[in-house]
């Protein structure tokens, strides 16, 4: 406490005036040489780019750290003169602590931890330069929660575990993000379960953090047992089908059945390009551009159309019909070049090369198939394929003078006998 009685004493004295006066000034000059300097910074934080950020916050910092340079000249001046310094002193370390906590702070790029570093540090490093940090620990440490409870905890490890717990939560995070990169990089991790490893060990992590944090709040940590039981108890009402997600995104994983880049179509009518795996559900991507977030559990209890399992290549069948009395050779010929002309039909391979089958007589046509072999990304497009070799059949049939039959139907009126 002698650090806050020198100052309350020197407050009250003349040379309060002088102290104030030597600190204005210092803080002026310093303002008025950081100018280039903040010129420059702010040059280079236009430009953007990662450093942005922290060209900013060093334009910011830089006259307070000219103004507290200046009060560190200002104290052995004032001294060899006589007057007292404790003011300036005090003034000068708390601002070398805000530039030092916030240069440090603005190194971490989540704006919500750098906030919370910065004040919790501040606190700290305020507390400590006017000697009241070991006092306010006693004083903290002396009220208990609850007040005259067995398993009081006192308020003083309730704040050290939540420092502590924010501290080690943002280090879980940068860990998880740079285990994440890690397994980004392997080559012999399917993109699926990289992604559930990846978020596997960051909820591990966080867990811990919580848990560490807790015991350094001196939190008996059998009573989580209690917490577990609850949590089961959950798992077997409410939670039943999170539980049961998590589950059957793990047995996707490790069937390899599903994976990131498969184009799928489900009993439910979703068809679309899987693009993430995670804990609880897969976002599929249609092909007209929705994201729809489906339950894992549905990929495990229902039927499952995965179109790139094995072998990207399809074959599929467009069926059209010809009126009767049609030469069957030249509908051959009309539709393999519908097939050529088409960018989807894959081409230069012997073994599926297009082909028409004639697969029925009709009530009204000759029913024909055009039966073909996608190409790679054909199979992502069902619609326009279909659409396309439609149009393309149309096209080519018409330019033969190949008739499109409908239905007809002979109507038969038979008169009345009296008639």
């Amino acid at each position: 406490m002698a650090t806050a009685e020198r100052l309350q004493d020197q407050l009250a004295s003349p040379s309060a005036l002088y102290q104030a006066g030597a600190v204005a000034a210092a803080l002026v000059l310093g303002w008025l040489l950081a100018r280039p300097a903040r010129t420059q910074l702010s040059r280079r934080a236009a430009s953007g780019g990662a450093a942005e950020r922290f060209y900013k916050r060093l334009g910011l910092l830089i006259p307070l750290a000219f103004g507290a340079g200046l009060m560190w000249i200002a104290v052995p001046a004032l001294t060899a003169v006589g007057e007292p310094v404790s003011l300036v002193r005090v003034i000068a370390s708390l601002l070398t602590a805000w530039v030092v906590i916030h240069l440090v702070s603005s190194l971490v790029s989540d704006p919500f931890w750098s906030r919370t570093f910065a004040l919790f540090a501040w606190v700290a490093a305020a507390l400590n330069i006017l000697r009241l940090l070991e006092p306010a620990i006693a004083f903290l440490d002396g009220l208990k929660l609850p007040p005259g409870g067995e398993t009081a905890i006192s308020v003083f490890d309730v704040f050290w575990a939540l420092a502590l717990g924010i501290i080690l939560l943002w280090a879980a995070s940068f860990a998880a993000k740079l285990i994440q990169g890690r397994l980004n990089a392997s080559t012999k991790l399917t993109p699926s379960v990289r992604g559930l490893l990846g978020q596997l060990i960051q909820i591990s992590l966080i867990t811990g953090a919580i848990v560490f944090a807790l015991s350094a709040a001196k939190v008996d940590l059998t009573g989580l047992a209690v917490l577990t039981g609850a949590i089961g108890v959950g798992i077997g009402f409410g939670l039943q089908s999170i539980f049961s997600n998590f589950i059957a995104g793990i047995i996707i994983l490790l069937e390899k059945t599903l994976k990131v880049g498969d184009f799928v179509d489900l009993e439910s009518g979703i068809t679309g390009e899987v693009r993430e795996i995670n804990v609880r559900s897969t976002l599929v991507t249609t092909n007209d551009n929705v994201d729809i977030l489906v339950p894992n559990a549905e990929f495990i209890t229902n039927r499952v159309t995965n179109w790139t399992l094995r072998e990207v290549h399809r074959r599929v069948r467009v069926p059209f019909g010809v009126a009767y009395g049609t030469d069957k050779d030249l509908v051959k010929k009309a539709a393999l070049e519908a097939a050529d002309r088409v960018p989807y039909t894959l081409k230069n391979n012997k073994k599926r090369a297009p082909a028409v089958w004639l697969t029925g007589f009709g009530d009204s046509s000759l029913d024909f198939e055009l039966v073909i072999w996608l190409t790679d990304d054909a199979v992502r497009r069902p619609g326009a394929v279909n659409a396309a070799y439609n149009w393309e059949l149309e096209t080519a049939l018409g330019k033969h003078g190949i008739e499109i039959p409908f239905p007809q139907r002979d109507l038969h009126i038979i008169p009345r006998k009296d008639q």
